[in-house]
């Protein structure tokens, strides 16, 4: 059974990716990610001495702020920083700058659907253009699910508002893009066969999670290669000027 989806695109089709780096002179590393009409900015400062109460000073310190477009933050932004903050923990090494802290700021500047995700893409790319040491890339996708179970990709805010549930997902980037060879098994398993980070909201069977991770895993690849894509021209770039 298909879906009509009002902007024409199928189930599992990304809207159009977007990404520039180095686009902030004050900040350590930068980034803007859009996917569609969704917008977000990314600032990396840091690492900075010390570490923020609570936090164990023989580690990396991360702390996530949230700008929203408009308004104050809310509930919604401070889960949204919280998830933020742990999967960046995740993808980077915590064991190369001990007891520092260094801040990654988020601003939204168009909200149009599947924000989290792009935030947190906005911001892996940031890490990589301040240097910031990291295990491996990581790629964020939303799988939304409509009343008749289908499973749709990278819905836009009226797609989001209609359906009844939705995962964020978070997986690693495909090993070949970055980590060196004879690194991309984990305890035996391929490290892309894993999850980072994965949020639900509204109510979906085991069932329907797993067709979501699916679906979701299946389009981590056009992400990574857009990464790839995106980073191997930085570095021309770069080359280029210097």
């Amino acid at each position: 059974m298909e879906i009509d989806r009002e902007d024409g695109r199928t189930p599992n089709q990304l809207r159009p990716l977007a990404c520039s780096r180095n686009i902030l002179h004050r900040s350590h590393g930068s980034a803007s990610w859009s996917q569609g009409d969704t917008k977000v900015l990314a600032a990396v400062y840091g690492p900075k001495a010390g570490t923020k109460k609570n936090e164990n000073p023989e580690k990396a310190c991360f702390e996530v702020i949230w700008k929203p477009k408009t308004g104050q933050i809310g509930k919604v932004e401070k889960e949204y920083e919280m998830i933020l903050k742990r999967t960046i923990q995740s993808i980077c090494v915590l064991t190369v700058n001990p007891n520092t802290t260094t801040s990654v700021i988020i601003q939204v500047v168009h909200d149009d659907g599947s924000l989290l995700p792009c935030a947190i893409n906005a911001a892996c790319a940031a890490l990589v253009d301040a240097g910031i040491p990291m295990k491996h890339l990581a790629v964020a996708i939303c799988c939304c699910l409509a009343d008749n179970g289908y499973a749709v990709l990278d819905p836009n805010k009226l797609e989001e508002k209609k359906m009844t549930a939705l995962a964020y997902l978070v997986f690693p980037n495909t090993t070949l893009s970055v980590l060196p060879e004879g690194s991309s098994l984990v305890e035996g398993e391929p490290v892309e066969h894993g999850i980072i980070t994965s949020v639900t909201h509204g109510v979906m069977s085991v069932d329907d999670y797993f067709l979501c991770v699916e679906n979701g895993r299946a389009a981590t690849a056009s992400l990574s290669a857009f990464f790839r894509k995106n980073f191997q021209q930085s570095q021309r770039d770069s080359s280029k000027a210097g």
